[in-house]
């Protein structure tokens, strides 16, 4: 998988952490491949645990953490774990990865307790007229899969908003598998959502996007 990705021309790869039982494996597959990663708790692991990371070495963000309105944790603990998460954040200056699904409200009502940020709304499922508020907390935006997909209407039109600097692409891999390839998807095929990202906006991003990460600590190793 890793050799597929360099071929198609990837020179560093993120992988957040989504619980706490995962946190020791991908810190060590990390160091064999040279990733990025971060570690948190996602909302759809809080029935499994509840933890808030404490061993950080090597860590390159916080996260994935965030809200997730179908899960059937109450959303008021929900928010009690990601609080945690931004004050981690806050005191330490690492990078957020955010997952937000259903609950934009409250999580700008949030993270404005704790801005400004640093970070990422990972596969941005907003709308587009959320884009400046989550711009103006200081995060990145990024995009994946959904962007390349038959008839997606909302992403593009967000994408579309956000400006040039605040840009990021991913392919949530093994999720959101961008067009032309169908399930499982992997980091080779950013690609296809970096190609899509460029021609729906008419610019080039390549370059731009590189910047981006960079400018969060995730450059190439």
């Amino acid at each position: 998988m890793m050799a597929r990705a360099a071929a198609a021309g990837v020179s560093g790869v993120v992988v957040p952490g989504v619980v706490e039982a995962q946190w020791p494996r991908l810190r060590a597959l990390a160091q064999t491949y040279g990733w990025r990663f971060g570690v948190g708790t996602h909302p759809q692991a809080l029935p499994e645990s509840r933890a808030v990371p404490e061993d950080l070495d090597g860590a390159d963000a916080i996260g994935e953490c965030g809200l997730d309105g179908p899960t059937p944790v109450p959303m008021e603990e929900q928010e009690r774990v990601l609080a945690a998460h931004l004050a981690l954040a806050r005191d330490t200056g690492l990078p957020l990865i955010l997952h937000c699904f259903r609950a934009h409200d409250r999580m700008m009502r949030l993270l404005r307790r704790f801005a400004p940020l640093r970070g990422v709304m990972h596969s941005y499922s907003g709308g587009p007229e959320l884009v400046d508020g989550y711009v103006a907390l200081g995060l990145h935006l990024s995009f994946a899969g959904p962007v390349t997909w038959e008839n997606a209407k909302k992403p593009i039109n967000a994408l579309r908003r956000v400006p040039r600097d605040r840009l990021l692409a991913e392919t949530d891999a093994p999720d959101q598998c961008p067009r032309p390839h169908r399930g499982r998807s992997e980091p080779a095929f950013v690609v296809h959502v970096i190609e899509a990202m460029e021609r729906l906006r008419g610019e080039t991003l390549r370059d731009q996007l590189t910047e981006n990460a960079a400018s969060l600590g995730w450059g190439p190793r």
